[in-house]
């Protein structure tokens, strides 16, 4: 007879690895790493994305886009399901008495209208190579709580595009949805009377979730107590005003999002009395060197915001990575971040004609302290500017893809910061008819190449871009989506991290299926 609670150990681990993309099988104490065998990458069986509320405006129209790419399932036995589907209704959370029992009971009280409708999906995916879409309309649209699975699970992505003709908080906001977590970072964004910044926070299981959100500003830490024990009732959204957290004024804050229990998916949604509103996602994970790929050539304003969590202050060399090279911009070569504060710079109009990124290393080699940063970047000039936010973003890796792009208005910006690299880009067919097509790219070490992308041939409705690392260092990707409403070029950027299609998992050190008791 056969062992079999070593092979459920191996099985249940692997299984594990395939739904979340997390999983660990450690080796028994004093086992030797040179027995350890090669790990194997598995596609991803199951995954989740959360698009939060639109925005607060009556006169708001809302795209949704999702989209699989081809070639994902690994095989995948199973055919799979994808879908959006609305939340309860987004509340505003008190910054008041939290505990108080009718307002807690009000929150769980859903209506049936609201949980008919929650059943149905805005947008259901039904096979990977082609996008599915879907509208929303005016200011009380709910978050979205989105699931793949099987094949049409590796990959997976969803765009939220919003267009605000007129009032407060116009714009074109768009924001790829996101993953839940427990650990959020925003640099840029404020508290300054002409700002209107929210947090959204959506939970997507059938539990409560308990978050905190911290500030801090130029000068540390923006104490407040409505800050903590933020309840996001199960399978709901709310949004907090994060100027009602505190007394203090400040043009330039870093938001902290963290769960005390669950998870969610978290975003800011900022706005400017002058140049519109955006969605600011989260920073890249802390790093010594960061990356923000996407500088419009056409940028009028630049505003770099960075903030170091660590207990060291950092030091950050500033580099603009253009066309035909890195450079330093004269006048702006450093920032000094100190710890637990936020810093901003005014980069001015630094592309200059000339799409670009930006990239801050630390000054001194062999110092490297963890930052998290974001770029505020307007374009326009007077009543007609508009503003969209950069977050620093970590590598394409093996593929990384963005929904949502039209016939026209569509630039790729693809960045390699150290070696340089060579991508391939494949416009996916549209979501009403079309054929994909594919376009190599080589970018040059220390370079920018900002691209009008491919395009399907005969192309209907909206497509995708996929990028896919072929060889070299690493790349980094943003996409910026340009609609002209009222003679105002309103745009948005999104960043294009790898996708987490796939996940590694450890191999077992020996066959353990010819194992007998």
């Amino acid at each position: 007879m056969k062992s079999t609670s070593a092979l459920s150990l191996i099985a249940g681990a692997v299984a594990l690895a395939a739904v979340t993309g997390f999983a660990a099988l450690n080796e028994p104490s004093g086992g030797s790493t040179a027995e350890a065998r090669t790990a194997t990458r598995l596609p991803v069986e199951r995954t989740s994305l959360l698009c939060p509320a639109p925005g607060l405006s009556d006169l708001s129209e809302t795209a949704y886009t999702a989209f699989t790419p081809s070639g994902g399932s690994g095989g995948s036995a199973t055919a799979g399901a994808a879908e959006l589907l609305s939340s309860a209704k987004d509340d505003e959370a008190s910054t008041d008495d939290k505990s108080d029992d009718k307002d807690k009971k009000d929150k769980d009280k859903k209506s049936k209208s609201e949980k008919d409708k929650a059943d149905k999906p805005v947008v259901s995916l039904k096979e990977p190579g082609k996008p599915a879409t879907g509208k929303a309309s005016g200011a009380d649209s709910p978050a979205l709580i989105g699931t793949a699975t099987g094949r049409l699970a590796p990959g997976w992505t969803a765009q939220q595009t919003t267009t605000i003709e007129a009032g407060d908080g116009r714009g074109l906001l768009g924001i790829s949805c996101t993953v839940p977590d427990t650990d959020f970072w925003f640099p840029a964004a404020s508290t300054a009377k002409s700002r209107e910044d929210y947090v959204h926070l959506t939970n997507p299981d059938d539990t409560a979730a308990v978050a905190d959100i911290e500030l801090y500003g130029p000068d540390g830490s923006l104490k407040s107590d409505v800050g903590e024990g933020i309840t996001v009732p199960a399978g709901s959204g709310v949004r907090v005003l994060i100027s009602t957290l505190t007394s203090k004024a400040a043009d330039d804050v870093t938001v902290h999002v963290t769960t005390r229990t669950g998870r969610v998916g978290a975003a800011v949604r900022a706005a400017d009395d002058e140049t519109g509103s955006d969605w600011l996602t989260a920073s890249a994970e802390p790093a010594g060197t960061v990356v923000l790929p996407g500088i419009p050539a056409d940028a009028s304003s630049v505003r770099l915001v960075a903030f170091a969590p660590g207990d060291d202050d950092a030091d950050l060399g500033i580099k603009l990575l253009g066309k035909t090279g890195a450079v330093t911009p004269a006048g702006h070569e450093e920032l000094h971040v100190k710890s637990h504060m936020t810093a901003g710079m005014d980069l001015k109009d630094i592309t200059r004609g000339e799409a670009g990124s930006l990239m801050l290393v630390p000054s001194e080699k062999g110092r490297a302290t963890p930052v998290v940063a974001a770029l505020r970047v307007v374009r326009g000039k007077g009543d007609k500017q508009e503003v969209a936010y950069i977050p620093a973003t970590a590598p394409v890796g093996a593929r990384a893809t963005v929904a949502d792009n039209r016939s026209k208005g569509s630039v790729l910006s693809l960045t390699a910061p150290g070696a340089a690299a060579t991508v391939k880009v494949t416009a996916s067919a549209g979501s009403g008819g079309g054929t994909p097509v594919s376009k190599t790219y080589k970018i040059a070490a220390g370079t920018t190449t900002a691209v009008t992308p491919p395009m399907p041939t005969s192309l209907k409705g909206t497509y995708a871009l996929t990028v896919e690392t072929q060889s070299g260092g690493p790349v980094h990707a943003a996409r910026t989506l340009t609609e002209t409403v009222n003679g105002i070029q309103m745009f948005t950027v999104q960043t294009m991290p790898d996708d987490r299609g796939t996940v590694e998992v450890p191999a077992a050190r020996q066959d353990l299926s010819v194992l007998d008791d």
